[in-house]
C-alpha cells in the first residue's frame, strides 16, 4: 500500500473504524451489546490501546498510524477520557456498565472529533497521491480532465 504520510497505513485501517465506532452510540448499542457479533468494547479497546497504537501513549505513533500533531492530541484526550471512565466502573465491567456511565459522553465526544480529523486527513493524503499521479486500481490509465464546456447545447 502506498502512503507518503504514514509509516503504517494497515495500522490505520484498524485504528479510524475504531475511532468511529467510539463516536457513534448507535454503533456501540446496536453491535457491541448483541452477543451474535463480534466486534464489542473489548476488541475496540484492544485495536486502540494494545494491537495498533496507545492511545494512553500515542506519541509514538505520530508517522507510524497517526499523521499529526493534531491527532496524537485528540489520541490522547480519547485515551485519558476512556481511562477515567474505565477508572469509575472498573475495568471488568460489562460494555453496558461503560455506556451508561456519566462519563461516556465524554469518549464519545472526543472520539466524533478525532473521526472527523482522522477521516480528513485521509481524504487530503488520498487527494494529495491522486494529484501526484497515483491511480486506483494500480497501473490504471489517468482519466482524461473533463472539459469546463461539456454541458454547453445540452
Amino acid at each position: 500500500m502506498i502512503d507518503h504520510g504514514i509509516a503504517l497505513p494497515h495500522h490505520r485501517l484498524h485504528v479510524v473504524p475504531a475511532v468511529v465506532a467510539l463516536a457513534s452510540p448507535t454503533w456501540q448499542r446496536e453491535v457491541w451489546l448483541d452477543p451474535d457479533r463480534f466486534e464489542d468494547l473489548d476488541y475496540t479497546v484492544h485495536v486502540l490501546f494494545d494491537d495498533f497504537c496507545d492511545a494512553s501513549d500515542p506519541l509514538p505513533s505520530l508517522g507510524q498510524c497517526l499523521r499529526t500533531e493534531e491527532e496524537v492530541e485528540l489520541m490522547a484526550r480519547l485515551g485519558a477520557a476512556y481511562g477515567a471512565v474505565q477508572d469509575s466502573v472498573g475495568a471488568a465491567a460489562a460494555d453496558e456498565a461503560y455506556l451508561d456511565s456519566p462519563g461516556w459522553s465524554a469518549v464519545v465526544a472526543v472520539a466524533a472529533r478525532l473521526a472527523q480529523v482522522l477521516v480528513s486527513n485521509d481524504h487530503t493524503a488520498l487527494s494529495e497521491l491522486h494529484e501526484a499521479g497515483h491511480r486506483w486500481p494500480l497501473g490504471a490509465e489517468p482519466v482524461a480532465p473533463a472539459t469546463k464546456d461539456r454541458h454547453v447545447g445540452s
